[in-house]
């Protein structure tokens, strides 16, 4: 990103139009007008492992110990030859972190509840316009070591080590699945609600007493099985604890599939859904309402996802938590809606929005307008989506919106390689034209002569189709049998493959795939710019996997060549424009500003796998990275500390260079003043951990830290290091030693006074922290 020329940062960050229209004679002088109003930088950047160009500008904070730090001079030989990863969330020394909730905390009337693992996604609503006081809710997304050795899927050198569940919990969680464990991983799925009030003198958000504050899970209403006839009738509890008795708090579901698809359901339960779980980013709507993503849900803690052409699931999947409970698959992987200050609105999902891995939400609102929305399906050749409403907004701020999501228009992103694109609507009409895989990896087998997973393309299974001999279920075409089987899927229409528009939104993926959509680089996050109303998506990882392959036109699959700074494929940061004024038309533009990567290599931003970004009230870009915890500095998961291969001289899908980075981290770029378009690192997470959701209420960053220490060992003071091959900003290689602890015990390692327990050994557990200014003047930055 430091290669852009500003008048290119203008044009990204402040608007294709406005900026083009300003000419570069008017951008220089309002340049120069707004660096001298903005301040260089107020505060001092965290030092990470890895070369930014910031470090040769400003003095940076460089983390020698929980709490500890010391400072750096400008310089331009910034390579560290030695770094030793800190087990903290580490922030300028100017700010502080403190803990407001953590997996475990008994914050609810039921002192026999708790909050969930794992906190996503979070969300603020205040209380009568009081950002002092309000709800927070707070997603929970899945389960994972070292919460307990059942969640164990690859490291089994991790079997037999001490476990999190009863030092935090209190009672010990069978070593082994049965219908408890299967139930309490489902209970730490889903969401809390819970009400936070600033403290007057210390300024610290803390929780507070609320009858309103509750958990809405993966088995909320598991009591309505008694009214079933399938064998799942007595399924109604997994364990004697008050909350583990099924009660009534089922969700319901509105658009076609609550009355296409849901009556066909084998459960029998009609429009009555079992729980909400797989609860990764979201949205928070004008009115007053979070939007929860369902993400993941085809895991082994999940459902079964593929499903026949009337929209209903091929069955339930052996070894899952659906076939436990009984959980129908066709009823989980949807957007869902809840009103915290209200626990008489019962949670529904929105069907229109469409069924598939989502993301996240982001939301254009405006009186007298269509509601429009902008979705990504987080899996590798997942699509990037948009829903237009069919009646319009009236106030934003009322409640009667929630109605708009019920009835509308679903379209999936078609990405040309011109810079334009087009919106295909997800209808029974739409005509079926699935882009060739050999034309979706054209570039990769230009440059390497092969391709990832044959570049295959997920279509679905149809009885007399190609072949097929089954209804239901997921068909990959690929390189290898596209001219055999690829027109057979052609020039035909949804309703050829779908019986109804419902059926067409319960397997959202495959019609998209269907009819055209770009598959692409796991869209993580979407942000609409409060200004300009582009829409800014962060792609995570453009490599190859098991769901689809990215449209290697548009997204970099691959590193394409062995010369060590060659450009990496560590996702990136694209936007669209939209040719319409109001969102709601056909075509759109889309750039992309900045390529994953290391700094020194081409086009390398200096971060990877961007995730959630979040914009403040200046409009700066703030994101968090996520990258995948078994390349995590360098070593594997488990207990032996297995280091992963680190060589820029490798070419194909090169993933673990991702260990070059460190822990994952905060960064921010500014979108005005000296340091437009720069990436400023301002924190980074504790070890193995995500930070996740962030969301700005007042002077306060509060944002999630996820799974620390996840699937290693807890942190007993075993240190790993290792040397690794990183890149200078020259393009050439050095090497740095790294040293890191095993696992980690964040937050029992931090003081009490910031939500700790100074334990330097304790037990890691995933928490929602604040991040203010010790001196705040009512601003974050």
């Amino acid at each position: 990103m430091s290669k852009l020329s500003r008048r290119q940062i203008l044009i990204f960050f402040a608007g294709s139009v406005s900026a083009a229209l300003w000419g570069a004679k008017n951008f220089s002088t309002a340049s120069s007008i707004a660096e001298k109003k903005i301040k260089p930088l107020n505060f001092t950047p965290v030092r990470l492992p890895h070369p930014l160009p910031i470090y040769q500008q400003y003095k940076n904070f460089l983390p020698t110990g929980i709490g500890q730090g010391k400072e750096l001079n400008v310089s331009e030989d910034i390579k560290l030859t030695c770094y030793k990863v800190i087990d903290d969330v580490v922030v300028p020394p100017e700010y502080e972190r403190y803990v407001i909730v953590s997996w475990g905390d008994r914050v609810f009337s039921n002192q026999e509840e708790y909050v969930g693992y794992n906190c996503d996604y979070t969300a603020f609503i205040p209380l009568s316009n009081n950002k002092d006081e309000g709800y927070l809710w707070v997603n929970h997304e899945y389960v994972s070591y070292p919460m307990s050795a059942a969640v164990i899927e690859a490291a089994d050198d991790l079997a037999g080590l001490p476990t999190a569940f009863e030092p935090v919990i209190g009672w010990a969680l069978p070593t082994s699945k049965n219908i408890q464990v299967e139930g309490e991983f489902l209970y730490n799925l889903g969401g809390s609600i819970i009400r936070i009030s600033r403290n007057k003198t210390s300024k610290r958000f803390a929780v507070v007493k609320d009858a309103k504050n509750r958990r809405i899970h993966g088995l909320s209403g598991l009591g309505i099985n008694s009214q079933r006839t399938d064998g799942y009738q007595n399924v109604t509890s997994w364990g004697n604890l008050s909350y583990q008795k099924g009660n009534q708090n089922y969700l319901i579901a509105t658009g076609p599939a609550a009355t296409q698809v849901f009556n066909l359901s084998t459960d029998g339960l009609g429009n009555k859904i079992i729980g909400t779980a797989y609860n990764c980013s979201g949205g928070t709507t004008p009115w007053g309402t979070i939007l929860s993503a369902e993400e993941n849900f085809q895991n082994q803690v999940g459902v079964t996802e593929a499903v026949k052409s009337d929209g209903t699931q091929i069955g339930y999947t052996d070894g899952t938590t659906g076939k436990t409970f009984g959980l129908v698959g066709e009823k989980y992987g949807w957007i869902v809606e809840i009103d915290p200050t209200n626990p008489k609105f019962r949670p529904r999902k929105h069907t229109c929005l469409g069924r598939y891995h989502h993301e996240n939400v982001a939301m254009r609102v405006a009186a007298g307008k269509k509601l429009v929305a902008y979705m990504g399906d987080d899996r590798r050749g997942g699509h990037t989506w948009k829903f237009v409403s069919a009646g319009k907004v009236s106030s934003p701020s009322s409640k009667s919106n929630s109605r708009l999501w019920e009835e509308g228009t679903l379209y999936v992103a078609r990405y040309n390689s011109d810079g334009t694109g087009q919106w295909i609507p997800l209808v029974l009409t739409t005509a079926t034209n699935p882009i060739a895989p050999t034309v979706l990896s054209s570039v990769e087998f230009a440059a390497l002569g092969k391709v990832q997973k044959e570049g295959h393309l997920p279509l679905p299974k149809r009885k007399g189709i190609a072949g097929q001999t089954e209804d239901g279920g997921i068909f990959k075409c690929d390189r290898t049998n596209e001219v055999k089987v690829l027109p057979a899927y052609q020039n035909k229409k949804l309703s050829n493959f779908y019986t109804t528009q419902g059926a067409v939104l319960s397997d959202a993926f495959l019609a998209a795939n269907l009819i055209g959509g770009t598959p692409t680089a796991r869209p993580e996050d979407i942000e609409i710019h409060p200004r300009t109303q582009e829409v800014f998506i962060a792609y995570t990882d453009g490599a190859p996997g098991s769901d689809g392959y990215p449209d290697s036109r548009i997204f970099h699959v691959a590193k394409l060549n062995n010369t060590a700074n060659a450009t990496q494929q560590s996702g990136g940061l694209y936007k669209i424009i939209e040719d319409s004024a109001d969102g709601t038309g056909l075509t759109f533009r889309w750039q992309r500003l900045a390529q994953g990567g290391e700094a020194g290599s081409v086009s390398g931003a200096g971060f990877a796998n961007v995730d959630n970004l979040v914009f403040d009230d200046r409009a700066n870009v703030w994101g968090v990275t996520d990258m995948s915890t078994n390349t995590h500095n360098g070593f594997n998961t488990g207990a032996i500390g297995k280091q992963t291969t680190i060589s820029h001289t490798a070419s194909g899908n090169v993933s673990d260079l991702t260990g070059v980075f460190g822990n994952n981290w905060l960064f921010f770029i500014p979108t005005s003043g000296t340091n437009a378009g720069q990436v400023i690192p301002f924190a980074h997470g504790p070890v193995r951990c995500e930070m996740t959701g962030p969301t700005f209420v007042g002077d306060t960053l509060i944002i999630s830290v996820q799974h620390p220490g996840e699937d290693c060992p807890i942190n007993d003071g075993t240190m790993l290091s290792r040397s690794i091959e990183l890149l200078d900003l020259n393009g050439t290689t050095f090497n740095q030693n790294r040293t890191v602890p095993r696992g980690s015990s964040w937050p029992s390692n931090i003081s009490p006074a910031d939500g700790g327990k100074g334990q330097s050994t304790g037990v890691p557990r995933p928490s929602v922290i604040g991040i203010r200014r010790k001196s705040s003047l009512g601003r974050f930055i």
